[in-house]
């Protein structure tokens, strides 16, 4: 068997795992019970039950809605928009929107009607097929492996590792087995079976697993608990009064610096093959010399990708504290900050030990091997003496 057919045998097999995944219920926790659900068009709105304190409203609206979809359309209904006062949870609708609406029909005919948000998700599959095509139109093949992985991390996530953990499986040793399984795929899809792909898997989990081993020390020290995440007090109101939320969070760090560790390994690793196909009598030092140069220079970026990450997305918190005029000692030492501030620093502990985490692996993959595999598949000359991976 060819590179190349072993190439696309495993991206079908990743296929093939897709879309088994997509028919497993790991959780086992029974659906809440609904209806219908299709879109509907606003046509008249009853504000009269609202309460308005401010800002923030509360109570109820009235909406009459023709469906759009599904076996009622055309008909009208009467649905109800339950407004809880939470700004980031609520939506107020005006006539002419178009929203989700979930509804009944005992007697064949819609009735107890409710509203589930404007309807996103034909503009969310378009997004996905935009971002698939310029994917595919800039990378080629690399692409389109590079959007299957993408489907099976989302796949692996959603119906494998949250189920996981709801059914009180460890969150660390699961958490690290699923950043194993998904970055054994990421990088063997897209930098191919290969000493390549094999330098950047390996060099990926040993910074995963020195971040781990940070974030469990740190988290002890810092007196932190799992509840600092959001939606977290809520997993326990639900039932679910076992889970450890303190290992979640653990887990969370991880797992989320994970990516960039996998992006960065993959840029050492690319170039090490690079440098490697074009000098193959370089030295194992030289070798390993040339690919930390690499790595210091992306590693100098690649630092505050976790800090622009994670800031931005609580921009509003910090604005808050600025807002009420608070020190800034007093702002870092709130637990939730505190948990910020560890998932920014030990994630980025992670990211900055990869590159000669990587060096060292690829240098040594490489040391007996004079062509770099991973590119024989572009070159026909090269693909006739290609090597296994030892």
């Amino acid at each position: 068997m060819t590179h190349l057919q072993r190439e696309w045998l495993f991206s079908l097999l990743i296929a093939g795992i897709c879309i088994g995944l997509a028919f497993i219920d790991v959780a086992g926790v029974p659906q809440a019970p609904s209806g219908y659900r299709f879109r509907a068009l606003i046509t008249d709105v009853d504000n009269s039950r609202v309460q308005r304190h401010l800002i923030v409203k509360t109570n109820a609206q009235v909406l009459n809605v023709r469906l759009l979809d599904g076996p009622h359309e055309g008909q009208e209904l009467s649905v109800v928009n339950m407004l809880t006062g939470k700004m980031e949870l609520d939506e107020f609708y005006e006539p002419g929107a178009v929203i989700l609406v979930e509804y009944h029909a005992p007697d064949g005919k819609p009735a107890n009607g409710t509203a589930r948000g404007h309807y996103r998700l034909r503009l969310q599959l378009v997004l996905i097929g935009l971002f698939t095509i310029l994917l595919l139109a800039v990378a080629g093949v690399t692409g389109l492996k590079a959007a299957l992985s993408f489907v099976f991390a989302a796949m692996v996530l959603w119906k494998v590792f949250f189920p996981l953990l709801l059914r009180g499986y460890p969150p660390i040793p699961t958490g690290l087995g699923i950043v194993a399984l998904l970055t054994g795929v990421i990088c063997f899809s897209v930098g191919g079976l290969s000493r390549r792909g094999t330098a950047t898997f390996l060099g990926s989990m040993l910074g995963v697993l020195l971040t781990c081993g940070l974030a469990l020390w740190f988290t002890s020290l810092f007196r932190l608990h799992g509840a600092v995440r959001p939606f977290a007090e809520m997993l326990l109101y639900s039932g679910y009064y076992g889970l450890n939320l303190t290992e979640i969070f653990i887990a969370s760090v991880f797992i989320a610096c994970s990516g960039a560790v996998m992006d960065l390994a993959m840029d050492i690793a690319a170039t090490m093959d690079e440098l490697k196909l074009k000098h193959p009598d370089m030295g194992l030092m030289e070798h390993m010399r040339s690919g930390l140069r690499v790595g210091r220079a992306v590693t100098g970026t690649m630092t505050t990708t976790l800090l622009l990450a994670y800031s931005g997305s609580h921009i509003t918190m910090f604005m808050v504290f600025m807002a009420k005029g608070l020190p800034a000692d007093r702002l870092l030492n709130a637990p939730f900050v505190a948990a910020e501030v560890l998932n920014i620093l030990v994630g980025s502990f992670g990211v900055i030990t990869v590159a000669p985490f990587t060096v060292l692996v690829a240098g040594l993959l490489y040391r007996f091997n004079p062509r770099a595999e991973a590119q024989a598949v572009e070159s026909p000359a090269l693909a006739r003496v290609e090597q296994p991976v030892q």
